[in-house]
This record gives C-alpha cells, structure tokens and sequence, in this order.
C-alpha cells in the first residue's frame, strides 16, 4: 500500500517552462550556448537531455552550475508561476485521504516554498532538493531509508524521462504525467509505470495499489 506520494517540481506540479526558458535565455552567452526560440521548442522537448544540450551547444558538465543560476533568477517569477489545472485539488484529496507528500527536485527548496506559500498549500513539509539532475533516485533511496519504508510504499510522480529512470533505479513505481517538459513518445521508452493525461488520475493510482 501506498503512503508517500513523491512529487517533482517543474513541469508536474507548476507550468514552468517559459520561466525556465525565460532566465535560460538571459544565461545562454554566460555559458557560450544558444538562446532558445519559441520556433524551436517542440522540437527540443522531443529531444533527450543530451540531444538538447548538442542542440543548444551547451556543455552538459556545467548543467550545476546553470541550475544554480537559473534558479536564482526564477525567484523573481514565482509570483507568475501557476499550478496546472487539477494540480491543487489533487493535493487536497491526497492530504484528505492520508497520503503523506513529499517533493523531489533539482529546483531550490526556496522557490519551492514560496510556490506553495503563494498557492496556499500548507501540508507538504518534506522538500527534498539537489543540483544533481541525473541523482534524483539517491535522493529517493535516502527518502525511503529515512522513513523505513518499503519500495511499494512509495511512489514518484514526474515530466520527465530522467524522472522515470530516477524512480526506476530506487525501486518505486513511477506515474509519468503527460503535460511536462517531455513527450510522451520519449517516456514511453523507459516504461513508466503508469502514463496519465490527468491530475485526478494520480489519486486513482495511488489508491489502488
């Protein structure tokens, strides 16, 4: 039986991604790499994450160092970020049917807070960020030690094909949502677990299994 419902950030819970492209445009000459045009980025989120980073000629090692710079610059949008449509509700029925919920990142717990302060959400406690995009499935791991919980008592919930890797490699079920970063055609490479089209969807899951 379920217990913890594990949530990535951007792109699952908050429609992020022209903030995100906003301050990785004012970045791009810091990092000698292309700006991203709006023509440009359907193509990009059918692309793998090293695909797009050849694509933008960015150099993938100093990913940390960017996600650090962006991050501070997106501090200055959460006042425009918004929860996807369903996204707060589904929290609320979580919450009211005993789910704990966690976050998983690479964003800071910062902004992270703020988001949620703004939306009013006031019982999600267990923030857990890293600037490491490819290490979120050690920070899973050390989640489900801390809390002694089993593999099945857990679940991730992420946009993204690192996302479902990342589940997969710490041992918990993962639900690929539909309306992130990344197309579906990618994530159905990896074989998540599950693929929803709704946020409602997700209490549905976590309630059957």
């Amino acid at each position: 039986m379920v217990r913890y419902v594990l949530f990535d950030f951007d792109g699952t819970l908050v429609d992020s991604l022209n903030i995100v492209i906003e301050v990785y445009n004012q970045l791009a000459s810091k990092y000698e790499a292309k700006k991203i045009e709006q023509k440009d980025i359907a193509h990009i989120k059918r692309l793998s994450i090293t695909e797009r980073s050849k694509f933008l000629d960015f150099k993938l090692y100093k990913f940390p160092l960017l996600a650090l710079d962006i991050y501070k610059l997106y501090k200055y949008s959460i006042k425009d970020l918004i929860l996807f449509d369903g996204i707060k509700e589904l929290l609320e029925e979580l919450n009211a049917c005993g789910f704990q919920l966690a976050i998983v990142s690479t964003n800071s717990e910062q902004n992270i807070r703020e988001c949620l302060k703004h939306n009013q959400i006031d019982f999600i406690n267990e923030i857990i960020c890293s600037n490491n995009m490819f290490g979120k499935n050690e920070d899973i791991k050390r989640f489900l030690k801390t809390h002694k919980l089993k593999d099945s008592e857990a679940i991730y919930v992420g946009d993204e094909v690192r996302d479902i890797i990342a589940g997969k490699k710490s041992g918990v079920k993962v639900i690929w949502v539909s309306w992130g970063y990344d197309q579906i055609d990618n994530a159905k490479n990896e074989h998540p677990n599950y693929i929803v089209h709704k946020p409602h969807e997700i209490l549905s899951i976590s309630q059957s299994i």
